[in-house]
């Protein structure tokens, strides 16, 4: 079969028209992205205009806020709240000294300054150190040894003769008192609580009890 060919010129034209539809594709193209870089800008102005307006500190006195006066605030807040818990803390330890030193005095017992109050307190020591006695047994044997006088002193027995005379609500002898006195009392012979505790002290030792004394011992 014989070859066929266009002539020079249908070559051209069909060139050119191809040329043609190119360009119109690639103009419309550029048209395109040039509507798309036109509406750029409005779309940010429009999500702008729609943010939400920052929210500036504003002073006691209406004006806005300096930078130095934020950054004080929070400092001057915690101050305060640092102030008020110190203080708190203060108010509540006032308050347990004060419940504590209640306490110290109603456990401290005040006792009458005569024969009563030396038994009761010279018993409170001697329930303290377990040394056994009653009420009724020191005083029975008080009012036989001294009536209860506590500086009443024997001039006339033996003991008296060796120089070592009795003394006191109990009438110790000092050798007697100096080895069987009780810590916590009075260090002196005639003080009324450490006679009695002493002797009371002694007679445990060797009869069991003061209760068990009915005469001289």
């Amino acid at each position: 079969m014989p070859g066929f060919t266009l002539p020079r010129a249908a070559r051209i034209t069909r060139i050119t028209r191809t040329h043609k539809i190119a360009v119109a594709v690639l103009a419309a193209a550029g048209a395109t992205s040039g509507l798309a870089l036109t509406s750029a800008p409005d779309t940010a102005q429009a999500a702008s205009a729609h943010a939400p307006a920052a929210v500036k500190p504003v002073s006691a006195n209406g004006l806005p806020a300096k930078a130095a006066d934020a950054k004080t605030a929070r400092p001057v807040s915690a101050s305060v709240a640092d102030h008020i818990k110190v203080t708190a803390v203060a108010k509540q330890h006032s308050a347990q000294q004060a419940a504590n030193r209640s306490t110290e005095r109603k456990a401290v017992k005040d006792y009458p300054n005569n024969l009563d109050g030396w038994i009761r307190e010279s018993l409170d020591i001697m329930k303290a150190k377990g040394i056994p006695g009653s009420y009724e047994g020191l005083h029975r044997n008080i009012m036989r040894e001294s009536s209860g006088n506590p500086n009443a002193v024997n001039d006339w027995d033996i003991n008296a003769i060796n120089g070592i005379p009795s003394k006191g609500l109990l009438q110790v002898i000092q050798p007697t008192f100096d080895r069987y006195h009780v810590s916590g009392t009075a260090n002196k012979l005639t003080d009324p609580v450490a006679n009695i505790t002493a002797a009371a002290n002694y007679a445990a030792h060797r009869y069991g009890s003061i209760d068990n004394v009915n005469s001289a011992y």
